[in-house]
């Protein structure tokens, strides 16, 4: 069940929500939180139920563990308590490994050593990425001391809430589960809901209208075209640059928006990225509970490891992180180069910071956005040809052509037939070009999704902006299609 679907916005999310602001109002909030967590559950087993074995195994050993860990807590029995976290830790990892990576470390074998290793081809289950980091930050988090949950039924809805399950955001258990308790969120919140339909239509339209929009520009170019001349090369790559980017986005607004509907505060996840003036700041802004969990968990234990503070090390520590960012996000050699891409790209950010060597802001911005748009076509190519396709293009290896085939890029697309009336395809190229020129100022000037929502005040020209945000979308979901990020 997609967000961007009509089930889930006519069925499934009206059904839940007075569901539960019923039965919290009639029968009370424990009994509101069950039919909350079985919703859930419901709507994660609607993709194929056989997922909810995985999950509903990795919630009872991870909430089995932190009980022991907390009946551990003796100071003369930290060693069995660790012991404990490091099982708990590699049971997480192990799972992932096994289901994420397994073909991609046999197949590597295979290659390297000539041997025929069976690949078992998995589908990779749903949302596995995400509930696997936020069940190691909660068991981390049990042997610190720094949360606890002794309800069963409360962990399950904190694994499980089903804005957030599928693609994040990233969160913490006593930042959200606290919440569920506040006496004023048991009731329906008129000002919650408002502003979480709000924020709910901006990345509807995100997704619907303006991601999938450039989906059908930057396919082509990645998986059907043999070669791509210049500006058809940069068109493929900015496409899926603003694709990703507004899917992602896209998806974490709408997760907001839903949880705020149920009076929960989900953490913000992006924060204009493409506003970014350096690698440092990207990653300040990019996917940030993802950003934090990385800092958190592997970082900063990597950091504090080696007594006293080395800049080397730090360095080193920055690698290391950046490259666990690369491969969670996919299971191919594409991402562990661009983990190191990004990780090297951090360290000569931070030697430049350091030696405090002055860099104009809008030149910043140019390298900024274009490093991210060349990492990113490893991010997308499915293989190294498809790099080598498109990078050659981009820098005129290929021809070096201004044109772009209007019946490749256009052949899938809504303006087609006003593309087509031209006999060139100079007037595909330009309107390609606007199109792109037009994203750039947007994303570089224009407020983002949380900026809008701090904004809102329910005045009638809102009121129209929602609407349209949200009529628009529902006209085009006849071609629904999946979040970019369910592949990882």
């Amino acid at each position: 069940m997609l967000f961007n679907s009509y089930v889930f916005i006519f069925a499934f999310l009206p059904t839940v929500l007075i569901g539960y602001f019923a039965i919290s109002h009639n029968w009370g909030p424990r009994q509101a939180k069950y039919f909350l967590m079985f919703a859930s559950l419901f709507f994660y087993g609607y993709w194929n139920p056989i997922y909810l074995l995985l999950l509903g195994s990795s919630i009872v050993v991870n909430f089995t563990v932190a009980g022991w860990m907390e009946r551990l807590g003796e100071a003369d029995r930290l060693l069995a308590k660790k012991r404990v976290l490091i099982a708990a830790i590699l049971f997480n990892v192990g799972m992932l490994g096994y289901f994420k990576y397994r073909d991609f470390f046999v197949g590597s074998v295979n290659f390297v050593l000539g041997t025929e290793f069976p690949l078992l081809y998995m589908a990779l289950p749903l949302a596995i990425s995400f509930f696997s980091l936020q069940q190691i930050a909660f068991v981390v988090d049990s042997y610190k001391g720094l949360t606890r949950e002794r309800n069963f039924a409360d962990y399950v809805l904190f694994v499980s809430f089903f804005p957030q399950l599928i693609a994040g955001p990233i969160v913490h258990h006593k930042e959200v589960m606290p919440q569920f308790a506040q006496e004023d969120n048991k009731r329906f919140r008129v000002n919650n809901f408002t502003l979480g339909s709000f924020i709910f239509s901006i990345g509807l339209f995100k997704k619907v209208v303006v991601a999938d929009s450039f989906a059908g520009w930057a396919t082509p170019g990645f998986d059907v075209a043999e070669t791509l001349n210049l500006v058809e090369a940069w068109i493929t790559s900015l496409s899926y640059t603003f694709q990703l980017y507004f899917d992602f986005s896209g998806y974490s607004d709408m997760a907001i928006g839903l949880a705020l509907m149920f009076n929960i505060v989900l953490p913000l996840n992006f924060n204009s990225p493409y506003k970014a003036a350096s690698i440092i700041n990207l990653w300040q802004r990019w996917h940030l509970t993802l950003t934090r969990f990385i800092n958190l968990y592997i970082y900063r234990p990597i950091l504090r490891s080696r007594k006293g503070f080395s800049f080397t090390w730090a360095m080193f520590a920055t690698v290391v992180a950046m490259e666990a960012s690369g491969i969670w996000h996919g299971a191919a050699w594409t991402f562990v180069v661009f983990g190191f891409m990004h990780g090297f790209g951090l360290v000569i950010n931070h030697i430049w910071r350091r030696r405090k060597l002055p860099f104009p802001h809008l030149l910043g911005w140019f390298i900024t956005f274009n490093f991210a748009n060349l990492s990113l076509i490893l991010f997308r190519a499915k293989d190294w040809e498809t790099v080598g396709k498109i990078m050659s293009g981009m820098f005129g290896l290929t021809d070096i052509e201004f044109t772009v085939n209007k019946q490749l890029f256009f052949s899938d697309n809504i303006l087609f037939r006003l593309v087509d009336k031209s006999q060139h395809d100079q007037f595909a190229t330009a309107l390609l070009a606007a199109v792109i020129t037009l994203f750039i100022l947007v994303i570089y000037h224009c407020k983002n999704s949380q900026e809008l929502l701090e904004d809102y005040d329910g005045s009638p020209k809102y009121l129209v902006f929602q609407l349209i945000l949200l009529i628009v979308p529902l006209m085009l979901l006849q071609q629904v299609s999946e979040f970019i990020y369910f592949q990882f």
